[in-house]
């Protein structure tokens, strides 16, 4: 940044919002808000992560605050990046913890005003240096949000974000402010550590019993998301129905909400259905907070058999049996309860609903697509009173945040550890060291380690239990064989604190935690298994969501190899079921979790994400299939398109790029009885493959409109589009449209595959539906596919479009094939075979960049395109081109519009994301070596970017 830059940020900040900067520099107010999905974290991270030396001032540090930075803070102390950090004694709220971890850093200084009681100011200092003296310059972050998990990520926070050069009078003073405050503060050392942690104790010690005194006032009530669900619950029994299906993420208080269903419901005798003892006691105690005192309540299993209570919870191992079934009548229960409901399916679950007869079934389940081969909609009849999925729980509070890190695996014997490792490699010593520097680097929130260590295999989880013992660790290893009375023993070793038991740092297992237990201070989860399912992990990451008095976070350490299956790390993390490739790269580099959770993601990690996403076929028909039947199911009824994005499963567009249309993809999978013909086909496989991509909006709503209308004139057409959906179009782009729906667009054999039949006909006056189109739509069973992937399309395009983000008919930093691109820019035929790098037509010149191009092109293509900064792109014409030649001049026009689209490598296929508009700065004339050394004449162009690229878009491009 130099001072003319900084100039026409402040002007942005300050006089003119519309002027296009570097968001980076442009003054902001920094603030924690779910709905626009940004946290004052991601700022402090960036910041932190561009910067050559900085200066935080906080009142508080918490060890939460500092498990929010920690990763950051390492890969700074790796590249030798100096730090201070001056804490405060105020209400002695800084914990010990947090300032000893920090000491860990050999490249930070840490103090803390100890004489200033009422020191709490909150501010963050950045110096980035440039390549002259005179462009120094500082980033100041200072307003509200002290060095805590809370005030980083969740908390109504206001902070002001500023940079100046290193002359400035702003940063000059907030120099002297922090450099009079450090002069005065005391060094951080382990002796003052151990000699304030008696204070903070006491003080902490205070503030807890305020707290029990508080909270003994406290009553049991639903949450707005359990009080949602019983809703809904009471309104299915209203309606006459006498089965629900609940979806609840693990650790969200299913059996609370059942509880206090029950206790609306008000039956006379419950049967609550579990797996496990141990499951059945908590449940008891759960209920007995909430039910009326006088009702009674006991256990039927193995080992009790108080069966005559008014409510009973029992193992359907025990239930099972012939003898115990029938101690009981048919109806003897009003309300029965299947917890972990996707078990219904085995046999002495169906064995148990045959025989009983209750007014109502409630079943409840995390996972209800893990439901034994069975058909666990079917069975509650298709009835989901509701979902609550893993990242609603975290949006809504009802479970611990996490921090997740994926670091790398080891290199053992010179190869990485990948889906074949063997058990040698597996368990070799440098790899339980790794492992262990690991799990004591990122330790836990406060107490001693409470931790769940998943492994692939069982005899790799009993060797790595006894190398954890050996290292001084105190560890067991838990199997499908161990007993109930063994189990609940080595649970609680694991969650005990009370002096004179033999306590345990860590339980290793493969499946047997998955479910079916609860250990709610679990507070480190170490994943040394490669993911081969999403649900299994967030199974497994569930074990230590649980709210726990002893804990405010989950910490959870994954290492990552050289695996298959790495794209399922997002698709688990971020909760998003689309498999679309494009999205879920968005959503790795966008990094955004609901609550005060957090992701981290070495480079070399993400690189092997995006390497697995990449080379994944999405487009297996076994999946698509199973995808299909599971939201079948769930309706109880073959599924639409739109029904799939309402149940937030795979995107539909998948079925489309398999099988062309929905249609087909239907008839494939279900194999019914259609009343469509051939005809019918080919123009769904039209309207699917060239407009359900939602690339661009005008088609759909024009076919959408004359579907319900007789006609509409151009003018008219502008309007609707403009007060429907905010969007202004043009007359070329509907003349454009128009081109488009009477096929003339596409090439000959692309509109013969199609039928070469016109959806729409045009005149002078108006636009309407052609005859024969319009007589295909009598057709009802058509009339349906037609509107449905007319409205998932319209979805598509509104889902993420943003006025203020849409440029000359795209979206910044959309993707975008070739074919889009021509279309989009109203040229009249598809023309996407001959664009190759760049085509100038019709005053446009979209320009295609494959970033990291691949080493085995040859010399003569391997053009220098980046990015100098994100305001400026040096880019190449083809060779064989001097500065005179036409298309040179075309291009150099400010009439020729010129418009960036980029995709990383090859590998992310035929789709370029739109970078937006460029302006020509500078050309010239130099060469390229050819394919035989000799030189070849290419022009270097210099061109500033209209929209400066985001940081995260350009870090991408750049990592």
């Amino acid at each position: 940044m130099n001072s003319s830059e900084l100039a026409l940020y402040l002007e942005a900040g300050f006089i003119d919002f519309n002027i296009e900067t570097d968001e980076r520099f442009l003054p902001k107010i920094l603030t924690n808000n779910q709905q626009e999905q940004v946290k004052v974290l991601e700022n402090l991270l960036f910041e932190l992560e561009h910067c050559d030396e900085f200066f935080f001032s906080v009142a508080f540090v918490t060890n939460s605050g500092i498990a929010c930075l920690i990763d950051t803070l390492k890969e700074l102390e790796n590249k030798h990046i100096k730090g201070k950090i001056l804490a405060s004694q105020y209400q002695n709220f800084t914990e010990p913890r947090a300032l000893r971890r920090l000491l860990q850093f050999p490249n930070l200084e840490l103090k803390i005003i100890t004489s200033d009681y009422n020191f709490h100011a909150k501010g963050y200092l950045f110096h980035t240096h440039a390549t002259s003296a005179k462009d120094e310059n500082y980033t100041m972050i200072v307003g509200s949000s002290n060095l805590t998990q809370s005030a980083l990520t969740v908390n109504r926070e206001w902070n002001v974000q500023l940079s100046s050069m290193k002359d400035g009078a702003l940063i000059r003073q907030m120099q002297e402010e922090l450099n009079q405050a450090w002069d005065d503060a005391t060094p951080v050392t382990e002796e003052w550590i151990a000699a304030y942690e008696r204070i903070y104790g006491e003080a902490r010690s205070q503030r807890q019993r305020a707290y029990t005194k508080i909270h003994k006032l406290y009553k049991i009530n639903p949450n707005k998301m359990q009080a949602a669900a019983l809703q809904n619950i009471a309104a299915l029994r209203a309606e006459g129905k006498n089965r629900a299906l609940l979806i609840s993420a693990t650790g969200t208080g299913k059996t609370y909400l059942s509880a206090f269903d029950v206790r609306a419901a008000q039956p006379k005798r419950c049967l609550f259905i579990v797996h496990r003892g141990l499951i059945a006691r908590k449940s008891k105690e759960s209920f007995e907070q909430i039910i009326d005192e006088h009702i009674t309540t006991g256990l039927f299993t193995s080992g009790h058999r108080e069966i005559d209570r008014d409510y009973v919870f029992a193992t359907v191992q025990t239930l099972v049996k012939d003898e115990n079934l029938h101690a009981f009548a048919p109806d003897a229960f009003d309300y029965i309860i299947i917890d972990e409901a996707h078990h219904a399916g085995a046999k002495s679950y169906q064995k148990v609903l045959s025989y009983f007869k209750p007014k109502f079934l409630l079943g409840m389940t995390a996972t209800p697509e893990r439901s034994d081969d069975c058909d666990i909609f079917k069975t509650f009849d298709h009835n989901i009173a509701y979902e609550i999925r893993l990242h609603q729980a975290l949006a809504e509070n009802m479970l611990v945040p996490f921090h997740y890190h994926g670091v790398s695996e080891i290199v053992v014997d010179g190869e990485l550890l990948d889906d074949n490792a063997d058990f040698v490699r597996l368990t070799s010593e440098e790899r339980v060291k790794n492992i262990l520097y690991y799990a004591d680097f990122y330790g836990c929130d406060q107490g001693r380690v409470k931790g769940i260590v998943f492994c692939s295999r069982i005899e790799e989880a009993k060797a790595l239990s006894e190398a954890f013992n050996q290292h001084g660790k105190r560890s067991a290893f838990l199997a499908g064989a161990t007993s109930e009375e063994e189990r609940a023993r080595l649970i609680k070793r694991l969650e005990s604190d009370e002096e004179g038991v033999d306590k345990l740092d860590y339980l290793f297992s493969v499946d047997v935690l998955n479910e079916g237990v609860d250990i709610p201070s679990v507070n480190q989860i170490i994943m040394l298994r490669p993911t081969q399912s999403a649900i299994v992990f967030v199974q497994q990451l569930g074990r230590g969501l649980r709210k726990s008095k002893a804990k405010r976070y989950l910490e959870v350490i994954d290492f990552i190899g050289n695996y298959e299956n790495n794209y399922m790390l997002p698709i688990a993390l971020y909760g998003d079921r689309s498999c679309s490739k494009e999205k879920l790269r968005r959503i790795v580099h966008n990094n955004f979790l609901p609550g005060a959770s957090t992701v981290y993601f070495t480079d070399v990690v993400r690189e092997r994400i995006f390497d697995s996403l990449n080379k994944n076929n999405f487009l297996e028909l076994r999946k698509l299939k199973e995808s299909y039947q599971l939201v079948k199911s769930k309706l109880g009824h073959a599924p639409m398109m739109l029904d799939f994005l309402a149940l937030g499963d795979k995107d539909p567009y998948l079925f489309i790029q398999k099988k062309k249309s929905y249609y087909n993809f239907r008839q494939y999978a279900d194999h019914y009885e259609s009343t469509l013909s051939a005809t019918h086909g080919r123009l769904l496989e039209f309207i699917c493959l060239e407009l359900a991509n939602g690339r661009r909006l005008e088609e759909v709503a024009l076919l959408r409109y004359l579907m319900q209308h007789t006609q509409i004139d151009v003018p008219a057409f502008i309007q609707y589009m403009q007060d429907k959906y905010q969007l202004t179009t043009s007359a070329a782009t509907v003349a454009s449209v128009v081109n488009v729906l009477s096929m003339q667009f596409f090439k000959t054999a692309d509109a013969q595959k199609y039928g070469n039949m016109p959806l729409v006909n045009a005149n002078a006056d108006s636009i309407c539906l052609s005859e024969k189109f319009s007589s295909m739509l009598a057709n009802k069973e058509f009339y349906g596919y037609v509107n449905d992937t007319l409205a998932y399309a319209e979805k598509r395009f509104l889902f993420d479009y943003k006025p203020a983000k849409f440029y000359h008919g795209f979206k910044l930093y959309g993707s975008y094939t070739r074919k889009d691109v021509c279309r989009i820019l109203n040229w009249a035929k598809d023309e996407s075979a001959v664009v190759y790098g760049y085509r100038v037509k019709y005053n446009t010149c979209p320009i295609f960049v494959t970033y990291k191009k691949d080493e085995n092109i040859s010399e003569s293509t391997k053009y220098d395109d980046r990015f100098a900064s994100p305001t400026i792109f040096n880019w190449q014409t083809r060779s064989r081109v001097n500065i005179d030649s036409p298309e040179v001049v075309a291009i150099e026009q400010p009439e020729t519009l010129k418009l960036l689209f980029i995709k990383k490598s090859d590998a992310e296929g035929s789709e370029f994301y739109f970078m937006g508009e460029m302006l020509h700065k500078q050309s010239i004339g130099t060469t390229i070596t050819g394919n035989k050394g000799e030189k070849l004449s290419i022009v270097q162009m210099f061109y500033e970017m209209k929209t400066p690229v985001e940081a995260k878009i350009y870090d991408y491009f750049e990592g």
